[in-house]
């Protein structure tokens, strides 16, 4: 399997300006690392100076692959004036959010507060005790009609540091006060958490009313994939199956996925997903990839695949983690985070453009696919039906009015208009034909791609989106039986344990990088892990385990969960703080309330402790999942649709989950043949296990397993709840019977 190399090599061109973000390795603080702006990384240097000269803070906040941010670097932090006032009147930090996600959210929950809106770059002011006062997003340079631009703003902060000082301050004081109040969450004593029947349904409408039918997704536009929803709703259909609600719920689900892979949000050339759309039909999209859509999406369709048991839901699935294996694969073993929007474009020029990389001009399919096809109904080349079907149009196919900056003008964005079927009626070429012919087509523009300059890749290693790409390696590996999948999935686990884990700190690591010579490297002192890392790592632990039945993996999601616990839950109020509470320098304690682009770690969290208990008898994890959920009563109860993972998780606890036991040897012929039944369905409140005579971590927590054996010698499976067991079963489809009709019995709850 070829790994990624992608991205921009190091210039020999010599630099102006270097600053101190030069020693770094985030690639978004060495965007930044040749300003004329006396850059600092957050830490101690640059808060003592600031304390010592008595300066306001200037924080700007941005990642590697986020289009604005090269938009203000390139008009105001390359701009010798604006450094100029920027280091003489601040001290400037830059920040990586990616890095420190924690610092991030105190300072964008601010700019939200007290701007309405947010978003990156972030630009902040903070008083020398990291108080905010001011906050904004992006900012032009010079004054714009009648947004003010940067070099404005400046100047008015600066006066008002000098001559109304206390005011400014008392007014962040303020604010942060009754953001502390208003960003509490937490369980009233006596108090339980919602009926799950009650907090789902109410999801599901929430969900419903902002349904858009034509081309699925919520909203209009710009549309986001939202894997989080679609999984509840697939969840939400698997416990009310034959409810006219529970099929609507699949519609949406199965519909949305769909329009989603046949959009030109959906790369058909070079695979995975782009970010989002800018039109509601998926067909433009703002182009960058990031890790953690790809880890979600690629979960999201083998899930869609187990329930509708359609092959284009796999086709995709597997699509996506070929392009992460060749694109954002590290030979560690570990994944890089995104892959840029802007690139040069192949015609020449320094200028970078969004979406260069991926799109086609009509004349370059021609050129590329002239062969005359044998057979048709009339004269068609291979670039004729290639362009029929994906709606490649001679002056392009982008609308003006989604091209802001004409940077797709006569350009194409690939897009299925047509089925296979049609395509195949139009030219009187048979199915077979048309889907070799565009496989041919597909693999000759892969081709000419990877000669075009390629974005920017940001190769710094998450240890969260790592952890979410290992489930999806693990879920995608089990549900396919795909050998390959599942060692890929172990390498990132072991990557995990070598390079993100310090044992003897016991503490989980935010983030590794790629050095010079492809060698991971790590920074001085290295970032702790946040909740959302270990969060993510016990789930994808967990996921690993139920696909390779390795018991390794069991132990360290259970080493995990104990560290986890001691770091970040809150005794008081119950929940997880979203960092560590004990770090002075983050200004505001919050438990992460939404399920957004990527889950709240908050809700995988009870999903983990509720199959933890499970796997490990620890009774106080069950109890501690159930606090979890009650401390986000309020929000469940009020607005379920800010929280669909953690209504999924509400469900479980509700279900309770089922033990599916199978006594064999591990990789013997009938063993596998049971498990492949049990990963043919979508089983959301299941947990699996293996008894075998070499495994003591599950005898040791759970004796009532001693109790289970193989009948007559061969692989044998036990289907239970709280550990009262069926009969045991040992033929595959029997055992596929019982989970089908257990899932009715759940629905009949």
């Amino acid at each position: 399997m070829s790994m990624a190399s992608g991205g921009e090599g190091p210039t020999s061109t010599p630099h102006k300006h270097t600053n101190r973000l030069a020693k770094e390795k985030s690639p978004y603080l060495l965007q930044h690392a040749h300003n004329p702006v006396d850059w600092y990384p957050w830490g101690q240097d640059a808060f003592d100076k600031a304390r010592n000269e008595d300066k306001p803070i200037f924080l700007s906040v941005g990642y590697s692959t986020c289009h604005w941010c090269h938009v203000m670097e390139r008009e105001s932090f390359e701009d010798e004036e604006i450094g100029r006032i920027l280091s003489d009147n601040f001290v400037c930090i830059k920040l990586d959010r990616e890095e420190r996600p924690d610092v991030d959210k105190v300072y964008m929950t601010f700019v939200q507060a007290t701007s309405g809106g947010g978003g990156w770059p972030m630009s902040v002011w903070l008083t020398p005790d990291l108080k905010p006062f001011i906050g904004g997003t992006y900012f032009p340079p010079r004054d714009h009609g009648r947004r003010p631009g940067l070099k404005t703003v400046l100047s008015r902060i600066m006066e008002q540091w000098r001559n109304n000082r206390p005011a400014l301050e008392s007014s962040g004081e303020r604010i942060l006060e009754a953001l502390k109040k208003g960003t509490a969450v937490a369980a009233n004593p006596g108090e339980s958490p919602p009926l799950a029947p009650d907090a789902a349904t109410r999801c599901f409408q929430q969900l419903a009313h902002s349904y858009e039918e034509e081309y699925g997704g919520f909203r209009d536009a710009p549309k986001f994939p939202k894997p989080v929803n679609l999984m509840f709703l697939m969840s939400y259909w698997s416990v009310n199956r034959s409810t006219s609600e529970g099929v609507e719920a699949l519609q949406m689900a199965l519909h949305t996925l769909r329009m989603m892979a046949l959009g030109g949000i959906h790369d058909h050339v070079a695979q995975g997903f782009h970010r989002y759309s800018t039109d509601s039909s998926w067909h433009v999209p703002h182009f960058e990839k990031m890790l953690y859509d790809q880890a979600q999406l690629a979960v999201a369709y083998i899930t869609a695949s187990q329930v509708s048991g359609e092959q284009l839901f796999a086709d995709v699935a597997q699509d996506i983690l070929l392009y992460v294996s060749r694109d954002l694969s590290d030979k560690s073993g570990g994944f890089y985070s995104a892959e840029d929007a802007d690139s040069v474009p192949s015609s020449g020029g320094t200028k970078k453009r969004e979406g260069a990389f991926c799109v086609w001009t009509a004349s370059e399919v021609r050129e590329l696919l002239p062969d005359v096809v044998e057979g048709a109904s009339e004269p068609v080349t291979q670039a004729d039906i290639f362009m029929h079907h994906y709606g490649v149009k001679e002056q392009g196919n982008v609308a003006a009015e989604q091209d802001p900056h004409g940077e797709l003008e006569g350009q194409n964005v690939l897009i299925v208009r047509y089925s296979v079927e049609l395509t195949s009626a139009r030219f009187g070429i048979s199915v077979e034909k048309v889907n070799e012919l565009l496989a041919a087509a597909r693999a000759k523009m892969a081709e000419v791609r990877t000669s075009r300059p390629r974005p920017h890749l940001d190769t710094k290693m998450l240890a969260s989106w790592n952890g979410l790409m290992l489930s999806a390696y693990a879920r995608v590996g089990a549900v396919l039986g795909d050998k390959a999948l599942l060692e890929r999935a172990a390498q990132a686990g072991y990557f995990l344990k070598d390079h993100l884990w310090d044992a003897e700190r016991q503490t989980i690591l935010r983030t590794c990088y790629r050095g010079d010579q492809m060698e991971v490297q790590q920074i001085s002192p290295p970032i702790s892990g946040f909740l959302d890392d270990y969060a993510f790592i016990i789930c994808g632990l967990l996921d690993l385990y139920e696909a390779t039945l390795q018991t390794e993996w069991l132990q360290w999601a259970e080493e995990l969960q104990l560290r986890q616990d001691t770091l970040f839950w809150d005794e008081v109020g119950g929940g997880f703080f979203c960092s560590d509470p004990s770090d002075s320098t983050v200004l505001l304690q919050l438990k992460e309330d939404q399920d957004g682009a990527e889950p709240s770690a908050n809700s995988v969290s009870a999903s983990n402790l509720l199959r933890l208990s499970h796997y490990t008898g620890r009774q106080e994890w069950l109890q501690r999942s159930q606090q979890l959920l009650t401390a986000f009563s309020d929000r469940l109860t009020r607005v379920p649709i800010a929280l669909p993972e953690m209504v999924r998780s509400l469900m479980a606890q509700h279900y309770t989950l089922k033990q599916i036991v199978i006594c064999g040897q591990r990789d013997a012929q009938d063993t596998t043949s049971l498990l492949a039944a049990v990963n043919s369905l979508f089983l959301p409140h299941k947990v699996l296990m293996l008894v075998d005579d070499d495994d003591n971590f599950l005898s040791q927590r759970l004796p009532v397993l001693s109790s289970m054996s193989q009948q007559g010698g061969v692989a044998t499976a036990y289907v239970c709840r709280d550990f009262t067991c069926s009969l045991p079963v040992t033929d595959p489809q029997e055992l596929r019977r019982l989970l089908l009709d257990g899932a009715s019995d759940t629905q009949a709850e």
